[in-house]
């Protein structure tokens, strides 16, 4: 036998190591490795480093070279609607043939919600994520719809990491009966569905579920503390709306006296526990409160400038864990949640800078953060997502600078923070396997999916009529 050179030592078996790759951590130190490479073993990151040096210390059973490739971790979804996917463009065709009426969510979104069987959410979740996953989105977190138990296998066949919810009413006016329960059904089926699909602190269990309100002006006060109270002793979130539009304040003064976030925090619900979607007509004060409670909360830059001025940078720069949304596709089409981090770069320069007339109040790299690390954190999933470190699971998104957007940029990093889309994800990694390859999806079928959806969701055109 060979004796070891002095001082060699015998790489280290692994799964997967990326290496020559342009690695944009992140962390907390913003720390960048130029020609980086990442190890990968059991579904997490063993070591982020020069590729000199791992490419000494492992022996991977499946090395993916990504030179003239920028890594970065997995964005997340913080807000979707996965049942609304076969609404892509309706509302838009029908708007063109008549007024629509309003408010959209009550007149339209929750009616075709009711319409839906359980086979039609699973078509819908696989539509949604496959897209979600090619454009660089690897983790989502569900708003609540019909039939969650097909959105969590939608999501365990696709390979995409998620937290699913029912969507959850006991009151309100005009609410289709399929989608109205008792407040004692309410909450047992959200027992029922985290029981079936349980969260795990460590990130094993790549599929699980919250609870969810849809919104205080069809929950009761009975229905909104029985629903913290069951979260908070099984270890969720409960997802929600929460200051999204004008209607929903004036309910609250009306029937309580107070503004929503009072209202919740008089209930005794307004804390970590409760994560609170659209956020646009958060007052400073509520900012305030969101900060010192630990909600979070998510911004969806589709819809929410035609609402309100949303004070998303506000929280941000507050300590808010706020992550980015795309709403779903019935509003403005996309799932690609980079070009969510662009509009929202544009929407709070506008509202925080322009008025002072300070060009520059947006960070060029806040909103990817947000995207990033503030929906890992608004999901309570930052113990294990959201940066790429030791110990974090390997979600991890490559995106290709050969496009013709990257061309002449300075930097690899300036083009990531600046104008990278969807359309530049060359390969997506979840818990370390491949889930998308050159920029199609792997674990299932998309064109099938997709030849599918097309005839149902003609067939559903009815439903919102």
């Amino acid at each position: 036998m060979t004796a070891e050179a002095p001082g060699s030592k015998t790489p280290r078996s692994i799964d997967t190591l990326i290496q020559n790759a342009h690695v944009v951590t992140l962390n907390d130190q913003a720390s960048i490795v130029a020609d980086g490479a990442i190890a990968i073993h059991q579904g997490r990151i063993l070591e982020v480093g020069p590729s000199s040096e791992l490419t000494m210390s492992y022996a991977p059973a499946r090395r993916i070279f990504a030179a003239g490739q920028i890594a970065l971790p997995g964005l997340t979804d913080a807000h979707i609607h996965t049942a609304q996917t076969l609404m892509r463009g309706l509302l838009s065709t029908l708007g063109r043939a008549k007024a629509l009426r309003v408010p959209t969510w009550r007149e339209y979104l929750v009616p075709f919600e009711a319409s839906l069987t359980p086979e039609d959410i699973e078509l819908s979740g696989q539509l949604a994520y496959s897209s979600m996953l090619a454009t660089g989105t690897t983790s989502f977190f569900e708003a609540g719809g019909p039939h969650p138990e097909s959105m969590a296998r939608a999501a365990t066949e696709t390979g995409i990491r998620g937290a699913v919810s029912l969507s959850t009413m006991d009151g309100g006016s005009r609410i289709p009966a399929s989608m109205r329960m008792s407040t004692e059904e309410a909450l047992q089926r959200n027992i029922d569905l985290v029981d079936a699909w349980p969260h795990d602190p460590a990130g094993e269990n790549r599929v699980s579920a919250c609870m969810s309100l849809r919104q205080i002006i069809t929950c009761t006060p009975d229905l909104v503390t029985g629903i913290h109270q069951a979260a908070q002793e099984r270890g969720v979130k409960v997802h929600t709306h929460l200051v999204e539009g004008t209607y929903e304040i004036d309910y609250a003064l009306e029937n309580f006296g107070q503004r929503p976030v009072e209202y919740l925090l008089d209930l005794g619900v307004f804390d970590h526990t409760l994560h609170g979607a659209h956020s646009v007509l958060a007052s400073i004060e509520d900012v305030e409160h969101y900060a010192a409670h630990g909600v979070s909360a998510a911004h969806c830059s589709k819809g929410n400038y035609a609402i309100g001025a949303a004070p998303a940078l506000k929280m941000w720069r507050k300590g808010v864990a706020i992550g980015l949304g795309t709403d779903g596709v019935a509003n403005a089409g996309t799932l690609d949640m980079f070009r969510i981090a662009m509009l929202t770069r544009v929407g709070q320069q506008y509202i925080e800078g322009t008025p002072v007339h300070n060009r520059n109040s947006v960070g060029l790299e806040e909103p990817l953060q947000m995207a990033v690390t503030g929906g890992a954190r608004a999901m309570a999933t930052d113990g294990y997502t959201g940066a790429l470190e030791t110990g974090k699971r390997a979600d991890i998104v490559l995106i290709g600078t050969d496009g013709p957007d990257a061309a002449g940029y300075s930097s690899p990093e300036a083009f990531l923070f600046e104008c990278a889309s969807g359309r530049d994800v060359k390969t997506v990694l979840v818990d370390g396997q491949i889930v998308v390859d050159d920029g199609e999806a792997t674990t299932v079928d998309t064109e099938a999916i997709r030849a599918e959806a097309a005839v149902r969701q003609r067939e559903l055109v009815a439903a919102i009529a």
